[in-house]
């Protein structure tokens, strides 16, 4: 069984056009990302997968591997199941996708990811992280995962769950958010590719719900740590000033 990271990577972004290309520190964002990747000793391999050359040439222009992609997909999803094809994995293999505009991602948190599959019923995993900020609970743009007992998802949202009706059970619950990291086994992958949308996923618009509407199990993770995601250009000042630190 060999494990996978794949970053989905694509050069159009209404908000942050060229984003995987914009400079930090002095190096491409799909750079970092990809370096960091590179340190978890349980990975097998690394590919950026995208559809555009300028960002295939700057990921082979440094050494790293990369896929190049249809431009009709619509999801990662979709991307990553199309280099499991191109790179004729096992069924047992194991695909994570990582974010590939998080430069700050830390080779903890993929390790976390891995862990879920120390289960070997696992087919699909994902992180969560606990909420401390009052302000994120209630945030629509912060996902929020809450999970049975077993640690396997029960619903994400972007509306805060769990509600807590009477303050007074405030500290019966703990709130997290969902940190969209994945993995899945290739198996699962094609056949989650292959699903229509479901009518959550669609509502919410948040891709793993497609997972639960259809009755597979998501085995959430805890990890202690979170990457800061760049969605403009702005955000690289916040990124340098981290990576410096």
């Amino acid at each position: 069984m060999k494990i996978i990271a794949i970053i989905p990577s694509r050069y159009g972004s209404t908000r942050f056009p060229g984003k995987p290309l914009a400079l930090i520190c002095g190096k491409p964002m799909i750079e970092w990302v990809y370096n960091n990747v590179k340190k978890v000793k349980r990975i097998d391999d690394v590919y950026v997968a995208t559809d555009d050359e300028r960002i295939y040439d700057c990921v082979t222009g440094f050494g790293g591997k990369a896929l190049m992609t249809s431009d009709k997909h619509t999801c990662g999803t979709d991307r990553l199941a199309e280099c499991a094809e191109i790179l004729k994995l096992d069924d047992e293999d194991i695909v994570l996708n990582i974010q590939g505009d998080e430069p700050t991602i830390r080779e903890e948190m993929i390790n976390d990811l891995i862990a879920t599959f120390d289960d070997p019923e696992v087919y699909m995993g994902t992180l969560k992280k606990e909420i401390t900020e009052e302000g994120e609970i209630e945030n629509p743009n912060v996902v929020k995962v809450i999970n049975d007992l077993n640690g396997n998802a029960i619903y994400f949202s972007r509306y805060t769950i769990p509600y807590v009706r009477d303050e007074k059970n405030k500290a019966l619950v703990k709130h997290y958010k969902h940190i969209g990291a994945y993995g899945y086994k290739k198996w699962f992958l094609m056949k989650y590719s292959n699903t229509p949308k479901s009518g959550l996923e669609i509502s919410e618009s948040l891709e793993q719900l497609r997972v639960l509407e259809n009755g597979y199990k998501i085995k959430v993770n805890e990890t202690k740590y979170q990457t800061v995601g760049v969605d403009t250009p702005e955000q690289i000042a916040e990124v340098e000033k981290l990576i410096k630190g």
